[in-house]
């Protein structure tokens, strides 16, 4: 078996190796800057990871992990877009460098970039892998419709919430590893197995985040505590919260929500998931997603040894600093 640091290597010279036309320059050029910008490349690993699992050629699974890593940047250009954001990875975003409307087509054009590397695999497994990725990709577009439709909504419900964020981030996961399945040739169910570990890994990675934008050690999880907070972002704390809260608990949250003064507003919504045990219940939530995500990989008749650097991987992936 590979190391995820191994594989790692394989991705990044692949992607060294893509040479985009030259012409129109400004098309093509924030294609290159956005691949270029790194990253942690999780999810075209983890497909690797899969082919290595089912003893699969590497080398011939590298086109579809060119595919899903393509499509996964196409999402951060348009993500950023509708965010309005001003920085990727500490580096200005494609609109800011080249406008929203060059970034919008370039975003297209990745799309189509997306869809050539998938068609590089063996012609055999050619089918299977199109209806793979195509569900994949649906997917996340899907549950980014979704997480913009919920923020003018005031009856989300958790089950919503789990399948936006199923749609908008686990599906990817689970759909690269599936994917990886596919090029190593294994069966049907053992590719299902193998897409339900990654879809609920992805969904307890994605609670997990919930938890850490409340709770997390600000320096060790790299983003602005509590920004879920202030932007009254509708998570799974949030939603336990209205929940479980009386009815004067509710009223306090709901005036919270108009409160212009951002640590005060930090404070009230913190106490009230302190007082309600919000975050042991996100906590367990989680876990729960985890052992969903366990229980598919052990079901799928490899010797566990073979299964030892997934594991190890997804074990890093989740532990990250509260």
């Amino acid at each position: 078996m590979h190391s995820p640091s191994e594989l790692l290597k394989h991705v990044e010279q692949a992607i060294s190796e893509i040479q985009y036309p030259t012409y129109p320059g400004n098309l093509y050029q924030p294609i290159s800057y956005i691949m270029s910008l790194g990253g942690k490349r999780v999810r075209p690993t983890m497909l690797l990871m899969a082919v290595d699992l089912f003893s699969g050629d590497i080398r011939k699974a590298l086109p579809a992990a060119m595919a899903i890593e393509t499509f996964h940047n196409f999402t951060l250009i348009h993500d950023d877009i509708m965010d309005n954001a001003p920085l990727r990875r500490g580096k200005q975003t494609v609109h800011e460098k080249w406008g929203t409307n060059t970034a919008i087509l370039s975003g297209d054009v990745m799309m189509v970039e997306a869809n050539k590397h998938i068609t590089n695999v063996d012609v055999s497994i050619l089918k299977p892998a199109l209806d793979t990725f195509n569900a994949t990709a649906q997917g996340v577009c899907e549950g980014q419709q979704l997480d913009m439709e919920f923020e003018n909504r005031s009856d989300v419900s958790i089950p919503e919430y789990i399948d936006m964020i199923r749609l908008k981030t686990a599906v990817l996961l689970g759909g690269s590893m599936k994917l990886g399945a596919i090029v190593a040739n294994a069966k049907p169910e053992e590719a299902d197995l193998i897409y339900a570990f990654g879809e609920n890994l992805g969904i307890a990675f994605q609670l997990q985040d919930d938890i850490l934008d409340v709770f997390g050690d600000p320096e060790k999880f790299g983003k602005q505590i509590a920004g879920d907070i202030i932007a009254n972002k509708k998570t799974f704390l949030l939603l336990k919260l209205q929940e479980l809260a009386s009815k004067e608990d509710h009223a306090k949250l709901i005036g919270q929500f108009v409160n212009k003064n951002n640590e005060d507003k930090i404070k009230h919504i913190t106490d009230l998931y302190h007082n309600y045990k919000i975050r042991e219940l996100a906590t367990q939530e989680m876990k729960n997603y985890l052992d969903k995500a366990y229980s598919a990989l052990r079901k799928i008749a490899i010797p566990e040894a073979r299964k030892s650097e997934i594991i190890k991987l997804a074990e890093e992936l989740m532990n990250r600093e509260y």
